[in-house]
Parts: structure tokens; sequence; C-alpha cells
């Protein structure tokens, strides 16, 4: 490679959100449509976890036979490990949604990533090039940052 190539490379950049009134609102509204969907997706599970053992037991001739009873023991233990991973989302949710109602306005939070490119040649710091954070405001960008 000569002096003078440049070398297209792809970063991720840091989106932070300045809180504003329609930001939290906006926040809570997704975290509130994520616990609906959690407790929904609980009841779900419920159902069909019961359906299944219910299953189980109606085509099998003698519902006492232990091969039964094992079949239904491991439902049971699927749907009682799905349960826990699903009511840990949901803790983590509420969790969330209790450290949004905190935070005041104006304050400066980090709301996700986002890929872009960037063009590299030789002289260039790296470190830097890869260090980049956009600030918006409501959805409007308020500065581009080398962190």
């Amino acid at each position: 490679m000569s002096n003078d190539s440049i070398l297209s490379i792809k970063r991720s950049i840091t989106v932070k959100a300045v809180v504003t009134p329609a930001w939290k609102e906006e926040a809570e509204r997704e975290l509130s449509s994520a616990i609906s969907t959690t407790d929904q997706q609980l009841a779900q599970l419920e159902q069909e976890g019961q359906q299944v053992v219910d299953d189980i037991r109606n085509q099998s001739a003698n519902p006492l036979d232990p091969r039964v009873q094992d079949q239904v023991a491991q439902v049971q233990q699927q749907v009682a490990a799905k349960r826990a991973e699903l009511e840990e989302q949901k803790r983590n949710l509420l969790q969330q949604q209790s450290q949004i109602r905190e935070l005041e306005m104006d304050q400066i939070v980090e709301q996700g990533q986002i890929e872009s490119f960037c063009d590299l040649k030789v002289g260039d710091n790296l470190v830097s090039k890869m260090q980049v954070a956009v600030v918006v405001k409501d959805g409007v960008v308020q500065a581009i940052e080398q962190e």
C-alpha cells in the first residue's frame, strides 16, 4: 500500500440522548409496551404448558405411569425455566423504567449504537477515528463528538 491509500472502515458510534419530556415519554411508552408483551408471553407460556401437560395425560392409558409422570415433569421444568427467564426480563424492564423516571431534564444518557463508515489513511489516529459519539435532542443532532 502506498502512503496515499485510503481505507474505508466500519465503526460503531455511540448515540447519546438529551433527556427531554418527549424523550422520557417515548422511553416510558416503549418500556411499558415491552412489559405488557412480557406479561402476555408469561400468560401464553402458562396456558400452553398446561395444554401440553393435559395432552400428555389424556393420550396416556395410565396417567400415573412413571414415564408419563417423567414427561409431565420435563414439560413443567421447561415451562419453569422459560418463566424464570421471562420474569427476569420483566424485572430488568421495570428497573429500567424506574431509572428513566429518575432522570433529570437535559441530562445526557447513552441510548445505543449505530454503525458508520469512515476513511482511514496513513498518519490518522485510529483510536480517535473509532471514538465518535452523536448527541441528539428529540431526534435532532446537537453535536458530533470525538471522544
